[in-house]
């Protein structure tokens, strides 16, 4: 266990030592089948959309406040949070961890390999619904890790800084305008000086459960297309949550300054007066 992630062993020991609040991220006909035992479903940590448009990070912060609330979350509590698989949820579980910790929340763990690596292992799952009690959830805002659109804008022509695109090709080359559909957003196209790393590339298949590759592997892959960690890194996606899971990727293989950009392409393709680049990108 790092700052970051939560192996499926060492979630099941702590079950057994300490209060812990475990948040389950998947659909809710998943989740009612079946799920980790007292996981309370969360499933707003993947659909809630962040934009300028409906508020911004202001707005996040209400909508999630009251919902913590709601099943009785406390800044000081140790939350893990899964999802099936980190290859097909669209990192949902590391966007969990993204809101949480810029909510105040102070120990956040994904657990790697998620709900199947759960079961690989033999653990047990359940379709009981914990109880919760509502106690005021109280923001205390961390955002180190999370920066807008306007430090985006400012690092378009910094060469310092690395924005780095980790959407799918087809989004990458704009063909395509997000996981939501073709014409989800206004506009297709790719942030101006954008590197293009995938998101899947950070993982590896072992016994059919997607893992975050060895920090020197992730290096070995960052190096490949041009990033490096001597600058810092600035990510975007659709909506905050392929980035989150390159996010952690790349603080496990050492990078030591990494911003998610969590409105991301979404938010960005919606503002017409912010540049984009269209068609294949420039060789």
């Amino acid at each position: 266990m790092n700052d970051y992630i939560i192996e499926v062993d060492e979630l099941k020991a702590l079950q057994n030592t300490q209060p812990l609040v475990v948040l389950d991220t998947r659909d809710p006909d998943d989740y009612e089948e079946t799920h980790l035992p007292n996981a309370i479903h969360l499933y707003d940590i993947f659909t809630y959309l962040c934009t300028r448009g409906n508020g911004g990070l202001p707005a996040m912060v209400a909508h999630f406040t009251r919902i913590l609330s709601k099943i009785g979350l406390k800044p000081t509590d140790t939350v893990v949070v899964y999802e099936d698989a980190m290859d097909n949820g669209y990192g949902r579980s590391c966007r969990g961890w993204t809101i949480l910790k810029y909510l105040g929340v102070e120990k956040v763990y994904v657990l790697h390999g998620g709900l199947r690596a759960w079961l690989k292992a033999g653990y047990p799952t359940t379709q009981e619904v914990p109880e919760t009690e509502s106690v005021p959830f109280t923001p205390i805002l961390g955002a180190d890790h999370i920066i807008t659109a306007e430090e985006v804008v400012a690092a378009i022509d910094n060469p310092d800084i690395q924005i780095v695109d980790c959407r799918d090709y087809a989004e990458w080359i704009g063909a395509n305008s997000s996981p939501y559909g073709y014409d989800y957003c206004p506009r297709k196209g790719r942030i101006p000086n954008a590197k293009w790393l995938e998101w899947y590339r950070m993982m590896k298949i072992r016994d059919g459960i997607p893992w975050f590759k060895s920090p020197q592997e992730i290096l070995e892959v960052c190096d490949s297309a041009g990033i490096t960690p001597e600058k810092p890194v600035y990510l975007y996606c659709f909506k905050g949550a392929r980035t989150s899971n390159m996010y952690i990727a790349l603080k496990l293989a050492g990078f030591p300054v990494v911003k998610n950009y969590f409105g991301s392409w979404n938010e960005w393709s919606r503002d017409f007066s912010l540049p984009i680049e269209e068609g294949y990108p420039k060789i």
